[in-house]
C-alpha cells in the first residue's frame, strides 16, 4: 500500500486560515455575534485579512533570517486567503451595510477617508490575487516580482484604514504597522547581505572531507 505523504505545514496553514471563517459562520448561525452583527463581521474579516497579509509578507524574511525555505511554500496560500477575507470585508460593507446602493457607496468612499484608503488597499490586492498563479508568473517574468511588491503598499494602506477607523485606541494597528516596517527593512539589500554573513558565521567553517590518496599518485603520497 502506498503511503500518502502529508505536507503538515500546508495542512496547518489551510486549517488555520479557514478557522476564523468557520468560527464566524458558527457564531452567526448560533446568534452569538455582538449587538451590531454587521460591524462585528466587518471587523473580524478585516482583522483576519490584515493578519494573513502580514504573514504572507513575512515568508521571505523568514527564509532570509532563519533559512526557513518551507515558509515560501505557503506564501501564495496566505496571500490568497488574505484576499478572500478582504473580499468578504468589502462585500459586507457594500452588501450588508449599504445594500449594494452604488450611489450611496460611491458617496461614502469619496467622503470618508478610511473607506477610501481601505478601498484602495483592496484594489491593489485584486491584481495580486489574479496573477498569483505560476502561469502568470511565467508570462510576466521580472514584472511579476515588481507587481507583487505592492503587497507591502496594500498592507500599509490597510493599517492606515484601521487607524482611521478605530480613531481612539490605535494600539493594535500600530503593532501591525511596526511589523510591516520591520519586514520592509529586512528587504533592504545591505541588511539582507549583513544577515546572510551573520548566518554564515554562526554556521562556522565547513569541514570538507580529506580526499583519499589513490595508489600511484605521487603528490598525495608525498603529503602523507
Amino acid at each position: 500500500m502506498r503511503h500518502i505523504k502529508i505536507d503538515w505545514l500546508r495542512a496547518f496553514t489551510h486549517a488555520a486560515a479557514l478557522a476564523p471563517l468557520a468560527l464566524l459562520i458558527w457564531d452567526y448561525t448560533q446568534d452569538q455575534l455582538s449587538v451590531n452583527p454587521i460591524q462585528d463581521i466587518t471587523a473580524r474579516t478585516g482583522r483576519t485579512a490584515l493578519t494573513l497579509l502580514v504573514l504572507s509578507l513575512a515568508c521571505t524574511p523568514a527564509n532570509t533570517l532563519f533559512g526557513f525555505k518551507r515558509a515560501l511554500t505557503v506564501r501564495r496560500a496566505l496571500g490568497l486567503y488574505a484576499f478572500l477575507y478582504a473580499g468578504l470585508h468589502f462585500l459586507t460593507f457594500i452588501g450588508l451595510d449599504y445594500g449594494f446602493d452604488l450611489g450611496l457607496i460611491g458617496a461614502t468612499i469619496a467622503e470618508k477617508r478610511y473607506v477610501l484608503v481601505g478601498f484602495a488597499a483592496f484594489l491593489i490586492l485584486l491584481p495580486l490575487a489574479i496573477t498569483s498563479t505560476r502561469g502568470w508568473m511565467k508570462r510576466m517574468g521580472k514584472k511579476w516580482k515588481l507587481l507583487h511588491r505592492f503587497g507591502y503598499l496594500a498592507a500599509l494602506l490597510a493599517i492606515v484604514h484601521f487607524v482611521w477607523l478605530v480613531k481612539s485606541d490605535i494600539r493594535e494597528p500600530v503593532r501591525f504597522g511596526i511589523v510591516v516596517v520591520v519586514l520592509l527593512a529586512l528587504r533592504l539589500p545591505h541588511l539582507r547581505k549583513a544577515i546572510s554573513r551573520f548566518r554564515s558565521r554562526l554556521k562556522g567553517p565547513v569541514n570538507l572531507p580529506r580526499p583519499r590518496p589513490r595508489s600511484g599518485d605521487p603528490q598525495l603520497g608525498a603529503g602523507l
